[in-house]
C-alpha cells in the first residue's frame, strides 16, 4: 500500500510549466497565403453539438454542457495542451481521481448558477489530490493557504484541517471565485484573481488603466505562474469538451451521486470506519483527507462514504456505540509520565507519541490531551496516523502520505452542508 500511496501524492504534475517562449518563425505573406488555400482545401471544421433534451451520459457530458466562460485562444494554450496529451498515463489517473469529487462540485456549480469549467480547475491547483500541500502552505483540492481558509471558516487545529475536507474547501472555493467574479465581471479576471490574489490583479488593473492599456487578463503584466494558469485550465477544458479529436479516451465517470456522509460517534477510528464502510483505507482517506488525528474525539464529525456504503457503516457504527469500546482523550496529570501513559494503554511511547503526532522524545505537558485507546486494539489507528498529515508536523510532511486520501479537551466544529446518509441526497450546497 506504501507504493500506491506514495504515488498519489506526489507533487502535482499539474503544476510543471512546459517551455512558453520559444521564438516563432515568421512565415512570408505568399506562402502564408498558400498554406491557407492548402489548408481550406483538407479541413474540415468540427461543430461540437450537444442535444440537450437528453440526460447526460456521463460526468463529462454533463460538464460539457455547462460550459460557460470565454475561451481562450494562445500559443500558451496549445503548449499546455501538448504538455497534457504528451502524457496520457498522468491524465487519465488524474481525471480518474477526480471523478470521486466531480459530481457533488459539479452539481454545486450548476446549483450556484456558476461555469462547469470549475469543476476542472482541482487539477490544475492539486491535480485532484486532497492532500496535496504546496511549498506557500496551500492545501488540499483547492490549495487554501492558512490565511485564506481561516477567512472562508475553514477550521485549521490540530485535530482536523478542513482545507482538506472535500464538501467544506469546495463550498469555500466556490464561494471565494463567486466573489472574485462580482468584483471583475469577468471569470479570467476572476481566476487570475484566484491564482495571484485580488489586490495584485487590482493594482495590475490599475496600471494599465493609467498607461491608457486595455483592462483584459491577456493585457496585464503578471507572474509567468499567473500566465500560464487560464491557458492550462484551457487546455483541459480542451481536451474534455472533444477527446475523440485528441485521440484520447476519458475514464467513464458516472452522472450519479457519488457520496453522502454518515455521523461519526465519537470514539471510532478511521481505520474501523473504512472496515465497518467495506473499503480500502486508501479509498476512505481520499474521501475523508481532512481529519489530523486517527479517530474522532468531539460530537458532530461526519464522515464522507460512497452512496452504496452509507447504510451498512450507520449499521456497524450503531453496533460499535453500543458496545462502549473506541477511543477517548486523556489529560496528562501532573507527574505522569509517557512511559507509564503508554504501558497502562498497551502501547510503546513512539505508538503513543505516533497517534498523537509527537515528535520523537517529546513529552506532553500537564493539561495535554492524548489520544488513547479504551478497550480496542490500536493497531488500525496507528496505521492511520502514519498516512495523516499532522498539523504540527513539518511542513515537508504534510500531503506525502495519502493516495487517489493545546490544553484541554479538544473541541471540533462540525461541517454543515453534506449530503446526509438518512435524508434526501442534497442537490448542488480564500484571500490566496
Amino acid at each position: 500500500m506504501a507504493t500506491v500511496l506514495a504515488a498519489f501524492c506526489q507533487a502535482p504534475l499539474a503544476q510543471q510549466h512546459p517551455p512558453t517562449d520559444a521564438p516563432v518563425q515568421a512565415i512570408p505573406a505568399a506562402q502564408d497565403d498558400a498554406a491557407a488555400q492548402i489548408e481550406d482545401e483538407i479541413v474540415v471544421e468540427r461543430v461540437l453539438t450537444l442535444d440537450l433534451t437528453r440526460d447526460a451520459n456521463d460526468i463529462w457530458d454533463r460538464i460539457r454542457r455547462g460550459f460557460g466562460m470565454p475561451d481562450l485562444d494562445s500559443p500558451r494554450v496549445m503548449d499546455q495542451q501538448a504538455f497534457y496529451l504528451n502524457r496520457p498515463g498522468f491524465l487519465k489517473q488524474v481525471f480518474g481521481r477526480g471523478g470521486r469529487y466531480l459530481y457533488y462540485i459539479v452539481d454545486e456549480l450548476e446549483r450556484r448558477g456558476m461555469p462547469t469549467e470549475i469543476a476542472l480547475l482541482p487539477m490544475v491547483e492539486s491535480s485532484f489530490n486532497p492532500m496535496a500541500y504546496s511549498s506557500a502552505h496551500a492545501s488540499g483540492l483547492w490549495q487554501f493557504i492558512p490565511s485564506t481558509g481561516r477567512y472562508f471558516n475553514l477550521t485549521q487545529d490540530q485535530w482536523v484541517d478542513e482545507r482538506r475536507d472535500v464538501i467544506a474547501s469546495t463550498n469555500a472555493a466556490l464561494d471565494y471565485l463567486q466573489r472574485i467574479y462580482e468584483m471583475h465581471g469577468d471569470w479570467h479576471l476572476a481566476l487570475a484573481s484566484y491564482n495571484w490574489g485580488e489586490g495584485s490583479v487590482q493594482r495590475a488593473l490599475k496600471r494599465n488603466a493609467e498607461d491608457g492599456l486595455p483592462l483584459e487578463y491577456t493585457h496585464l503584466r503578471m507572474p509567468e505562474e499567473t500566465r500560464n494558469y487560464i491557458p492550462k485550465l484551457q487546455a483541459i477544458k480542451n481536451i474534455v469538451n472533444e477527446p475523440e479529436l485528441f485521440h484520447f479516451e476519458l475514464p467513464y465517470v458516472a452522472n450519479e451521486l457519488h457520496f453522502v456522509t454518515v455521523d461519526a460517534p465519537v470514539g471510532v477510528d478511521l481505520a474501523t470506519a473504512a472496515r465497518l464502510s467495506d473499503m480500502p483505507l486508501d479509498e476512505f482517506l481520499a474521501l475523508n483527507p481532512g481529519f489530523n488525528r486517527p479517530a474522532i474525539t468531539t460530537p458532530g464529525q461526519t464522515f464522507i462514504v460512497p452512496t452504496d456504503r452509507a447504510e451498512r457503516l450507520e449499521e456497524g457504527l450503531a453496533e460499535l456505540e453500543r458496545s462502549g469500546k473506541g477511543w477517548r482523550m486523556h489529560t496528562v496529570r501532573a507527574g505522569e509520565s509517557i512511559d507509564a501513559l503508554a504501558r497502562q494503554h498497551g502501547l510503546t511511547p513512539a505508538q503513543l507519541r505516533r497517534l498523537n503526532g509527537l515528535a520523537a522524545g517529546a513529552t506532553p505537558r500537564p493539561g495535554h490531551a492524548l489520544l488513547v485507546p479504551d478497550g480496542v486494539e490500536p493497531e488500525g489507528a496507528l496505521e492511520v496516523s502514519a498516512l495523516l498529515p499532522f498539523a504540527n508536523a513539518a511542513p515537508s510532511r504534510q500531503g506525502l502520505k495519502l493516495k487517489p486520501a493545546g490544553a484541554g479537551q479538544p473541541q471540533l466544529k462540525s461541517t454543515s452542508n453534506r449530503p446526509r446518509a438518512s435524508t434526501t441526497p442534497r442537490s448542488g450546497s480564500r484571500t490566496r
